[in-house]
């Protein structure tokens, strides 16, 4: 069974009455708004580089820790360092 077009019709005077005309033109601007914004978003993926940059963490030695960073005996994790990959000309 396809909507008539009564149908149609009393389902969008219904929406009107419920919402107002103010609050459907204010529904609409947002999704324009999402919509540019989602365009906008695509374009700067296509614009950054498809790999990123490989990073190498290191941890810092400290006195009293674990094989897995942490201090024994308290819980806290070790301070990561990061450091460039060699051939990363970004970081001289």
């Amino acid at each position: 069974m396809q909507p008539g077009i009564w149908q149609i019709l009393i389902v969008a005077i219904v929406v009107l009455v419920l919402f107002g005309r103010g609050r459907i033109s204010e529904m609409m601007g947002d999704f324009g708004k999402g919509i540019s914004s989602f365009k906008k978003g695509m374009t700067e993926e296509n614009n950054t580089p498809s790999e990123p940059k490989p990073r190498i963490e290191t941890q810092s030695p400290q006195a009293g820790t674990t094989s897995n960073g942490t201090s024994a005996g308290s819980g806290a994790k070790a301070e990561k360092v990061e450091t460039p990959a060699p051939g990363d000309k970004s970081a001289s």
